[in-house]
């Protein structure tokens, strides 16, 4: 089950398979709520839970083992796909693909990366 909150912020939010791509690496019985933030709530978050007085572009929170919770900031990520010369909706996906993975157990390095890589291409988000 997704829940997603974004009435906090005024950029649209694009459309994405969300549903889809949490099951596909959570599992279908996963509960998830994704949160859609702007650089003031993303940075308050960040500098509590991660010592960093600066927004981040995803925040990943496990609660157990089947629930957790995404908090992606809508403006930063936004802009870095601007910077990057991606498509919102493309960076979107990744991020989000990013933040699940996370969820599942997965730490930074080569293994998030190909999974990253693989999702990507599943959902055709290049």
């Amino acid at each position: 089950m997704l829940t997603v909150k974004s009435d906090l912020v005024k950029t649209r939010i694009p459309r994405l398979p969300f549903t889809e791509i949490a099951g596909a690496i959570l599992g279908s019985s996963y509960e998830l709520s994704v949160v859609f933030v702007g650089d003031t709530r993303s940075a308050k978050l960040n500098n509590t839970y991660r010592g960093k007085n600066k927004p981040t572009n995803i925040l990943s929170f496990p609660y157990d083992e089947t629930s957790g919770e995404i908090v992606i900031d809508i403006s930063l990520v936004a802009r870095e796909a601007s910077t990057l010369k991606r498509s919102l909706p493309s960076y979107l996906g990744y991020i989000f693909i990013h933040g699940c993975l996370h969820l599942a157990g997965l730490d930074h390095g080569h293994i998030m990366e190909d999974k990253e890589t693989h999702y990507l291409h599943r959902f055709d988000l290049l």
